[in-house]
């Protein structure tokens, strides 16, 4: 892999698609990382024509190329199926980490945000406390279960369909890379669950 990437451009990555649903929060997340959107865009676009290259890294290989050595690598049964878990430590978000899930052979099974262990999930009790940027899917799927897993609309994407207490019907919950970008109420409630904070 070419030179000029480490963590900060990976991240850059990331908050390029949360741009759809959160701009205001990547906008502030590019200040942090003292970074320009045309930066953005550039290392997005570098990330792409990696991902198509036949000669680039693949499977976690990717990953360790521009974030190093994987911090924590843990087996896992699900089924009859031993997948592995690699985490990674990403700055910009100190109490999450990068996983990426793969299976026999090293395939990429899943790659997204979750919380880091040993770190708290926020006290979820109602849709308002779903605060965008805040939670991972587990979080929302712990705290509301049972949570429907639905198609999300790209394959960064995840949603996750729940009742909420004193909710008359059910909220969606959109996550981008794992990481809360908004949440709607069900048809007819009045108001954000979530607002912008």
């Amino acid at each position: 892999m070419t030179g000029g990437w480490g963590a900060r451009e990976f991240q850059l990555v990331l908050l390029r698609r949360m741009a759809d649903q959160r701009p205001e929060l990547v906008e502030d997340a590019l200040r942090a990382l003292d970074a320009s959107r045309t930066e953005a865009r550039e290392v997005n676009r570098r990330w792409q024509a990696m991902l198509r290259s036949r000669s680039a890294p693949q499977g976690t290989r990717r990953y360790e190329a521009v974030l190093g050595p994987a911090e924590s690598v843990a087996d896992q049964l699900v089924g009859d199926l031993r997948c592995r878990r690699h985490h990674w430590r990403l700055p910009f978000w100190p109490d999450l980490r990068w996983e990426v899930v793969t299976g026999p052979g090293g395939a990429v099974w899943q790659e997204w945000l979750v919380r880091a262990p040993g770190t708290p999930a926020p006290d979820l009790r109602h849709a308002g406390d779903l605060v965008p940027w805040t939670v991972v899917v587990d979080d929302v799927a712990r705290a509301f279960a049972p949570a429907a897993p639905m198609e999300g609309t790209a394959p960064s994407r995840w949603r996750l369909a729940f009742t909420a207490p004193g909710a008359a019907g059910r909220h969606v919950a959109d996550f981008t890379w794992g990481l809360l970008q908004v949440v709607t109420p069900p048809p007819g409630a009045a108001g954000p669950a979530a607002p912008p904070d």
